[in-house]
């Protein structure tokens, strides 16, 4: 049922893009697999997932632990997509290619801490809150700007782009104008030159938006019901 989800997925992409004059292969898949198997995520990989994405810090380090004994030298990359809490940044900096979720200076700080001692440089990219909904993690819109600018400058980050979650809602295009925001946002800030160089990443679009999430930009999308099922 995975590899035909996959497959699925990869038609609807292939038609997104095209929508809107883009390639496929420009277009990130990050299986989300919170809650599944690792038999699951294994099978996502054999059928062409290169990025696995986690919600919590502790389900994602027994998975990587074992998926790594499982399968030897697959290539995953694993991204942290749910909220991270400070106490939890130093095990998030062992094992994620690619941090989303860092909603504030305070947790970018702890981040570049934890990853000096190791000697990495970390990939982030940066929350924002779109559709100010209060309940979501993110900066705000208009905070954006600044809040990239200050940790840009942080010396073992780097900001790789923005992320955003949209609004739960029965109808995909209600959410279109958060993800034009959001590449409105990336567009500006490439502009401004705030950063020193060009922030290209865009993870928007979930399982019920993700069509339209890449008509206005996405690169990254995070699928999980739409993958695994259920």
């Amino acid at each position: 049922m995975i590899k035909e989800n996959i497959l699925k997925i990869r038609e609807r992409i292939f038609s997104a893009c095209s929508k809107s004059g883009r390639g496929s292969s420009q277009v990130t898949v990050i299986a989300v697999s919170k809650n599944r198997a690792v038999e699951q995520i294994e099978e996502a990989a054999a059928s062409g997932i290169d990025d696995i994405g986690e919600n919590k810090v502790q389900e994602a380090l027994l998975k990587y632990k074992k998926f790594a004994a499982i399968t030897g030298a697959w290539s995953i990359k694993w991204h942290m997509v749910g909220h991270l809490q400070t106490n939890k940044a130093r095990e998030a900096v062992g094992i994620f290619s690619l941090i989303h979720s860092v909603d504030s200076l305070r947790l970018a700080l702890v981040i570049d801490k934890e990853a000096a001692r190791i000697k990495k440089v970390q990939n982030i990219l940066v929350e924002v809150n779109t559709s100010g909904e209060p309940a979501k993690f993110g900066i705000k819109p208009d905070e954006a700007l600044e809040a990239v600018k200050e940790i840009a400058k942080l010396k073992n980050i780097r900001v790789e782009g923005l992320m955003t979650v949209a609004p739960v809602v029965n109808n995909p295009e209600e959410v279109r104008s958060y993800f034009r925001m959001l590449r409105d946002l990336r567009d500006r800030i490439n502009h401004s030159g705030l950063v020193g160089y060009e922030l290209r990443v865009l993870s928007m679009g979930m399982t019920d938006d993700f069509e339209v999430a890449i008509e206005e930009g996405s690169n990254m999308v995070r699928l999980g019901r739409a993958i695994f099922g259920g």
